[in-house]
C-alpha cells in the first residue's frame, strides 16, 4: 500500500474507532522511518483551549526526534456522512514547515475518490521564510 493510502486508512480508522458516532476528526503523519503516527483534537471545555487534530501527531514526532514527510487530516460530520481531507490550517502549516518545505499535506478536494497531496511550497509559495537561506532554517 503508499504512503498516501496508507494514511488515509490510519486516519479513517481512528476516526471510525475514536467517534463511532456524530462528528469526528483524525490525523495521520508519515516519518521519514516509515513510521506512521496518528492523533485527535483533546476536547476541551473551554474553546480557546482548542488543539488541532493534527498537534498531538506533531508532537510525536518532536518526541521521538523524527522528520514528517506527509500529513492528513480526515473528518466526516457525522457516521452517516463521507469523510473529508482537510488542507492544514496556517498554524499547522507553521508547525510542519519545521520540517521544510517539501512536507507534503493532503489538501481538501471537490474529488471524493482522490487523494490529492501538495508540498507546503505548493500550498504557500509567499511563506515568510522565503526570506532566509534555506539553511539557515532547515537541518
Amino acid at each position: 500500500m503508499d504512503i498516501v493510502r496508507k494514511l488515509y486508512q490510519a486516519a479513517k480508522e481512528l476516526l471510525e474507532r475514536r467517534y463511532p458516532t456524530g462528528w469526528g476528526g483524525a490525523a495521520a503523519m508519515y516519518t521519514i522511518e516509515d513510521e506512521v503516527l496518528t492523533s485527535v483534537a483533546p476536547e476541551v471545555i473551554n474553546a480557546s483551549t482548542e488543539l488541532c487534530i493534527e498537534t498531538g501527531a506533531i508532537l510525536e514526532a518532536h518526541k521521538y526526534n523524527t522528520k514528517i514527510t506527509h500529513s492528513i487530516c480526515v473528518v466526516r460530520d457525522n457516521e452517516n456522512e463521507e469523510f473529508k481531507v482537510l488542507t492544514p490550517c496556517g498554524v499547522c502549516q507553521e508547525r510542519l514547515i519545521y520540517w521544510g518545505r517539501d512536507v507534503k499535506v493532503a489538501v481538501s478536494s471537490n474529488d471524493e475518490k482522490s487523494l490529492l497531496f501538495k508540498t507546503l511550497e505548493e500550498v504557500q509559495p509567499h511563506h515568510w521564510s522565503k526570506a532566509y537561506k534555506e539553511e539557515e532554517l532547515f537541518d
